[in-house]
């Protein structure tokens, strides 16, 4: 039988976080941007919940289409892809051009997560799973927070339209390292064709698979929704530019890092399950706090910005705790069809994503209450739903 060689840590890194940096690269040129197309903010975040509308049908073509052709091909296809949309995001000039090159670039971007997850959840096994899980979850963490830090000071020195450039010379950067490093996985030709309704319909008569779904899409939806809310909280309101920004959101991003850490440490010590559970619950304090944060009046700009920081790295170190075990555990039943099975489910979560990130932008109305109330909101229902069905067995 024929072996096939497990992909580098460093590879599956970069394809697994660079549909990370695509999403927030741009949200420091958020206000700018409204301001060009002369739009109103509220449609301008739109953009974001459009890339995980465009997102989430991407993970399901790809990864279904990784069980046909092959993880190497499917991934290929989909870099071909986002180089295309994220050039036209280049030349976009209206809003509407924008949602359409967006979608069509989150749909080739796509195949860096599903395609990646699945040939990590194929290649490795056990415990070793979930420390690379943790390791790669780090990363992720902390990428979004490379968007921000690269689009704030682009945007500042050469305006937004450059942004979009550094996507258009990434996507040929990437392709370029996947095409020359990344092997093969699978082997196509021994694999049977997988019917998509009978794997839906095992997922289903699992409540676990359905919790594990609304929690990652829940902890993904409140950190997009923070980086789209985010600009025009401390841009707007509070007067930073955006290159102090997109510094400052590294410092966030330290959070889920060290939650991260905190749950490779944890995991010789307490099951999987219970670090979820115990994550849900600080993220849920850390909401609290930022909802209290936010209502302090008659202080200083400085102090109020301190104080939403350290309650926002409390909440995401929590996502941190839960969000690596969430992904490590989720399909662990089905690794059988799992291509198939990741795209289903990554569907299904990334849609509760962009549902999340589009009430953010519903929601917007220039108050500081607003996001953290959201964000309270979503994170105790998660917490309950851990303490009720991942806990229990």
């Amino acid at each position: 039988m024929k072996k096939f060689a497990v992909p580098s840590l460093l590879l599956m890194i970069v394809l697994v976080a660079f549909p990370q940096i695509s999403e927030t690269i741009y949200t420091p040129s958020l206000p700018d941007l409204a301001a060009a197309l002369g739009v109103s903010n509220s449609s301008v975040q739109f953009t974001l919940s459009i890339y995980f509308i465009g997102f989430a049908l991407g993970v399901f073509c790809w990864g279904w289409l990784s069980d046909l052709i092959g993880r190497r091909p499917a991934m290929l296809g989909g870099l071909i892809v986002y180089g295309i949309g994220s050039l036209m995001c280049f030349y976009a000039n209206s809003i509407d051009w924008l949602l359409v090159s967006r979608f069509i670039q989150a749909f080739g971007a796509a195949t860096g997560s599903v395609v990646t997850q699945t040939m990590l959840r194929e290649s490795v096994s056990g415990e070793r799973r979930h420390v690379m899980f943790a390791q790669i979850s780090a990363v992720i963490a902390f990428t979004p927070a490379v968007g921000p830090l690269i689009g704030g000071w682009v945007d500042q020195v050469f305006g937004f339209r450059a942004v979009f450039f550094v996507l258009v010379v990434m996507s040929v950067f990437l392709f370029m390292y996947a095409f020359l490093k990344l092997p093969e996985t699978t082997n196509v030709s021994q694999r049977s064709k997988v019917a998509i309704l009978p794997v839906v319909r095992r997922m289903l008569a699992m409540p676990r698979v359905l919790v594990f779904g609304g929690l990652i899409g829940g902890i993904n939806g409140v950190l997009f929704s923070y980086y789209a809310e985010a600009p025009f909280i401390f841009i707007e309101h509070f007067g930073l530019s955006p290159g102090v920004y997109g510094f400052m959101g590294i410092i966030v991003a330290l959070a889920s890092v060290v939650g991260a850490m905190i749950s490779r440490r944890l995991l010789p010590l307490y099951a999987p399950e219970k670090i979820i559970h115990r994550g849900c619950l600080v993220m849920t304090g850390g909401a609290l706090l930022l909802t209290l944060g936010s209502s302090l009046s008659g202080v200083p700009d400085i102090l109020a910005v301190i104080c939403m920081l350290m309650a926002i790295f409390v909440m995401l170190i929590g996502a941190g705790m839960a969000l690596p075990n969430c992904l490590s555990l989720a399909l662990v039943q089905f690794h059988d069809v799992i291509g198939t099975a990741g795209a289903i489910f990554s569907l299904g979560y990334y849609l509760l994503v962009s549902l999340t990130t589009w009430g953010m932008s519903f929601l917007h109305n220039g108050s500081l209450l607003t996001m953290p109330l959201y964000f309270l909101a979503i994170s105790s229902v998660m917490w309950w739903l851990g303490r009720r069905f991942i806990t229990e067995e």
